[in-house]
């Protein structure tokens, strides 16, 4: 089974509707990319996906990325320097766990949503929407192998 397949359309549809909903508050921008595998350290990887993405790219630095290797039961989130200058170290902190809650009872989907949602109201305080705020990345989930 590819990777892709993991959610159904709706489950897809739940997920980058979260991310949209969330953008409409702050102008962070949010990525979600699944992997089956992930050789190595999980912040190490979710980093060069942050690359691969472009997502460094964004005008102020505020990229966040939900990482997930669902073969190794592995997660991660990152934020771009920007973020990471305005916020505590334990940022994600609650936002991990409440995922991961929902991860170990089985619906990947709906944790990835509910953390979405979280970061997107915690981003809302640091960078709040602009008016003239513009989406800098794709919405859509982007899949590994």
């Amino acid at each position: 089974m590819s990777i892709s397949n993991l959610f159904t359309k709706e489950q897809k549809t739940q997920i980058t509707d979260a991310i949209k909903q969330a953008e409409d508050k702050t102008s962070g921008e949010i990525r979600v990319h699944i992997e089956s595998k992930c050789k190595g350290d999980v912040l190490d990887r979710a980093a060069d996906i942050f690359a691969q993405l472009k997502m460094h790219k964004t005008e102020l630095r505020n990229g966040v990325l939900f990482y997930l290797s669902v073969g190794d039961h592995k997660f991660a989130i990152i934020g771009d320097a920007g973020i990471n200058a305005k916020t505590p170290e334990n940022f994600w902190d609650s936002i991990k766990e409440k995922m991961l809650t929902d991860f170990k009872s089985g619906d990947i989907a709906h944790g990835l949503a509910e953390g979405i949602k979280m970061a997107g109201e915690q981003l809302k305080v640091h960078f709040p929407i602009q008016a003239d705020d513009i989406n800098e990345l794709s919405d859509e989930i982007s899949f590994g192998k």
